[in-house]
């Protein structure tokens, strides 16, 4: 199956959810080739609980994954700021993420973000997967953290953002970082709107629906991350998207009308 490790159901999360943005994204997401995603949602955005109370509506459930009516699989999950700088992604059940968002309602400010030690021993209370996102981005410091405390992460995501950026320089980091903690490297593409999906992708060789198989498939390393040729043109123009689809909402205007009236030609 080919997944999606990193990827958000909102264009950005300091603005209201829609469902029929996401509707439209898990669309496109299924047209770019996706058999399967993670929904790693910012912790933070704006009506986080909606988005996955929608999903539950909208799909049947196959163990740990809501499958949707195209057939695309959505394992839950969240990204989650950490006080030293950096994000965390974690994949689990619907119930346990949505748990995990509500007790970490305190922590969702700027100065108020949980340090990395305490985040991990949270969600070692659950059954989640934990992976340190786009590590080497500037202004995270993953890297930096204790050899002892990075040791509680299951993968690092190679981030589709920061590959079509500078590709060798971030496999390189990324690669060497996951060498030294012997967790495995897992494709993401970080997108937020459809044009980004398909930039990066992993190919697996089972069909997991439970997250435990999903850690021992990628615990196998039998995977392999594909970065599409145009990877840097995705990324490019799906940041250009997403800047002007922002700038109709704070301009008054309906950006979702606005883009679904353009879906056909993009």
């Amino acid at each position: 199956m080919y997944i999606d490790f990193h990827t958000h159901g909102k264009l950005a999360k300091k603005l209201p959810f829609s469902t029929e943005y996401t509707d439209w994204l898990f669309d496109q997401a299924r047209r770019a080739g996706l058999d399967a995603l993670c929904l790693t949602e910012h912790f933070n955005t704006l009506q986080f609980d909606e988005i996955y109370s929608y999903l539950s509506r909208i799909s049947r459930r196959e163990g740990d994954c809501l499958v949707l009516e195209n057939g695309l699989r959505v394992f839950p999950g969240m990204e989650t700021d950490i006080a030293q700088g950096g994000h965390i992604l974690s994949i689990g059940n619907m119930e346990e993420i949505l748990e995990l968002n509500r007790r970490l309602e305190p922590y969702k400010e700027k100065r108020k973000f949980l340090p990395f030690r305490d985040l991990m021993k949270l969600f070692s209370e659950y059954h989640v997967i934990v992976g340190g996102a786009h590590p080497f981005r500037e202004g995270g410091h993953i890297p930096e953290l204790p050899a002892d405390e990075l040791a509680a992460l299951d993968f690092l995501d190679l981030n589709g953002k920061d590959v079509a950026l500078n590709r060798e320089e971030t496999e390189k980091k990324t690669y060497a970082l996951a060498g030294q903690l012997q967790i495995p490297v897992v494709g993401g593409s970080d997108t937020h709107q459809a044009l980004q999906y398909g930039c990066i992708r992993t190919h697996m060789e089972g069909e997991p629906r439970e997250i435990s198989g999903l850690l021992e498939e990628m615990r196998k390393n039998t995977h392999r991350i594909e970065v599409a040729e145009h990877a840097a043109d995705q990324v490019r123009n799906a940041a250009l998207l997403k800047r002007t689809l922002k700038e109709v909402h704070e301009l008054g205007g309906n950006y979702v009308s606005v883009l679904l009236n353009r879906s056909v030609v993009i």
